[in-house]
């Protein structure tokens, strides 16, 4: 038995719809890619996976096909997920074999079907875990940022990732109240793209509206920043550069962020007041990569009337949640009989 146990493998897994992030138990994060898979449509073969398979977008020949096998928080293509999944546990524990064990416990949104967790579950196991456990994404921000949720005490966790917004209030270990909202990063940098089609009449990638929003990306009165943007005049059709500033990326996402705002406000209207009390000293806990844009905390301090504070490394929360939750396995797993297999 202790050889068994000493080949188990801990790994909590951010499957997020932009970003897939691997913690591994005693090793910390040793994987933080794009959840992007290439595939060569003649043969189904894998190209490239992660980086190497985003740096790929809008420059690939038509014989190869750029996945994105998340929408929304949620496996949208199987096939695919179970495949990418499978190649970052081999690229976070080399030299897996039969004797390998691998536990894994895995963040889905708060709103999942039942449907939608055993898709992520079956897709892991298909990918050679031997047992699977799953953790709220809200749970596992809150674990990850660091609060200690198993108080009596009211946390209102508001996690931005790619594809979905988690807001949440946790109590005694639960969430009391939650919303997932179908709009995040990936709407911002929708958002950006058309806002310089339309002013400037250029055309831009995803991932340049991405380095936009890293770059410059400004969602409060603060210190102008500029970048040059080069895309293709949608007039001319030929190679174009522009130079953008930050107060455009404001006016460009800031109808967005007060969506996001707006959803906030909704939870706490049906929020217990004792809980209510409890967030007005506490605040409202801020993760995930939309937390990176430059503001953020200012903006919805001034809309919400509350404290807001940014963990210091938003984009692994979830991550380091789920690795964390490792340490409570057996706890988890009775949610499997919740959703079954």
């Amino acid at each position: 038995m202790a050889i068994f146990k000493f080949l188990t493998k801990y790994v909590g897994i951010d499957l997020g719809t932009a970003n897939t992030l691997v913690f591994i138990k005693g090793k910390g994060i040793v994987v933080d890619e794009p959840s992007v898979v290439a595939i060569d449509k003649k043969n189904g073969r894998i190209l490239a996976v992660g980086t190497e398979a985003k740096n790929m977008i809008g420059k690939a020949p038509d014989n190869i096909e750029l996945i994105r096998p998340l929408k929304e928080g949620v496996v949208a293509d199987f096939d695919t997920t179970y495949r990418m999944i499978e190649y970052f546990l081999n690229k976070s524990i080399p030299h897996r074999n039969l004797f390998s064990h691998v536990r894994v416990v895995i963040g889905v949104p708060s709103e999942a079907t039942t449907v939608e967790k055993r898709a992520v579950i079956e897709a892991t196991l298909l990918a050679k875990a031997k047992d699977v456990m799953i953790i709220e994404e809200p749970i596992a921000a809150a674990i990850g940022a660091g609060l200690s949720i198993e108080e009596a005490f009211g946390h209102l966790i508001v996690d931005i990732g790619g594809g979905t917004t988690e807001i949440a209030v946790i109590s005694l270990g639960g969430i009391v109240v939650s919303k997932s909202l179908k709009i995040a990063g990936d709407t911002i940098d929708v958002a950006i793209m058309e806002y310089i089609k339309k002013k400037y009449q250029l055309s831009i990638g995803v991932s340049a509206a991405e380095t936009i929003k890293k770059t410059i990306g400004t969602i409060y009165d603060m210190e102008e920043l500029e970048m040059e943007v080069t895309g293709r005049d949608l007039v001319m059709g030929l190679p174009k550069k522009v130079t953008i500033n930050s107060n455009e990326i404001y006016k460009a996402t800031e109808e967005i962020l007060i969506r996001i705002s707006d959803g906030v406000k909704n939870i706490l209207e049906i929020t217990h007041p004792e809980l209510s009390a409890d967030i007005m000293v506490q605040g409202m806990t801020l993760t995930g990569g939309g937390a990176l844009l430059r503001g953020i905390e200012m903006f919805f301090s001034d809309k919400l009337g509350i404290p807001v504070k940014k963990v210091d490394e938003p984009l692994k929360s979830v991550a380091l949640g789920a690795g964390i939750s490792l340490n409570h396995f057996d706890v988890l797993k009775k949610e499997m009989n919740k959703i079954g297999r």
